[in-house]
């Protein structure tokens, strides 16, 4: 590679750590003490620059300097598109105040589009997929946590800064003067119905996905929403577990409630989004005290 290649690589990825970070190029040249025509130069790759320059630019972007020039001269990782087929989705089903179709698809993206890029980076660099550093409840933990800051981006639900409980509000939409609530859950048990360590009431969204066995990257197929009554209710939609031990690695899991078959049926009649290639519920168990709804896949059979 010529030097004004290597000029020229080193000025975009310069570029791409100061959007990365949010700062102007008036910003960036200020905190390392250089001129912003110079740093202009060097983005543009017409610039000479010293290592002690690039040192103060790596500090300023906190990017160690080896990793910096690593990452300026590594391979741009190949993404797959994983992008959610439209026609899963069951415009029918009644969701949350003021969500629409588009906020879930722009989110199951977003999410899909990060777990893929990790997985790409750790298998450029001849790691393994994410999935083999995080297994178990922990893996499907950090896909909730992904899906939440995605449903916070492209959707009116917004992460709850006052509780816990629940994980997103929409501030815009009161019930009983308290912005509506939605707690979100993500897991590879396609059909399972909702867990949580509280049991509350309120809208409550079970996010199916299935894990590609080669690039560990996700695909959601099955999304279920539903209002479920708290286990303090009358009627609760929540049956106590308890805190229970892992006979395999002696670990004890904190306190749980697992939904009823009541509230199973209910998520499950609410699901918005099936693919009918990989979920088979013609067989799966329903309870409910009234009739069956005329938006639920069980009206179909």
């Amino acid at each position: 590679m010529g030097e004004m290649d290597a000029k020229t690589t080193i000025g975009r990825f310069i570029r791409k750590l100061r959007e990365q970070k949010q700062l102007t190029q008036e910003q960036l040249a200020t905190k390392t003490g250089i001129t912003y025509q110079h740093l202009s130069g060097m983005e543009n790759g017409r610039e000479n620059f010293t290592i002690d320059i690039l040192d103060s630019l790596a500090r300023v972007l906190a990017c160690p300097l080896p990793l910096f020039v690593a990452g300026a001269f590594a391979p741009e990782p190949v993404l797959p598109s994983i992008i959610v087929n439209r026609d899963y989705f069951r415009p029918q089903v009644p969701l949350p105040p003021d969500m629409n179709i588009s906020h879930l698809e722009a989110a199951m993206d977003a999410t899909q589009s990060i777990v893929s890029r990790i997985n790409a980076n750790l298998l450029a660099s001849g790691a393994k997929p994410l999935l083999e550093y995080i297994q178990g409840n922990n893996f499907s933990g950090l896909v909730s946590n992904v899906f939440c800051d995605a449903l916070n981006d492209h959707s009116p639900y917004k992460h709850n800064s006052d509780q816990a409980y629940p994980g997103l509000t929409n501030p815009a939409a009161k019930q009983s003067g308290k912005p509506v609530g939605l707690e979100v859950k993500s897991t590879i048990q396609i059909g399972k119905g909702g867990e949580s360590h509280n049991g509350h009431s309120g809208w409550h969204l079970v996010a199916c996905f299935q894990i590609e066995p080669q690039s560990g990257n996700i695909r959601f197929v099955h999304l279920m929403f539903g209002v479920l009554n708290g286990h303090n209710h009358p009627k609760p939609d929540w049956t106590y577990v308890g805190s229970r031990v892992n006979t395999t690695t002696g670990s004890r899991r904190t306190e749980t409630y697992n939904t009823t078959l009541i509230g199973t049926t209910k998520l499950r009649d609410g699901s918005a989004l099936l693919d009918p290639t990989i979920v088979k519920f013609k067989r799966w168990r329903q309870e409910r005290k009234s009739p069956v709804p005329a938006s639920s896949i069980f009206a179909q059979t």
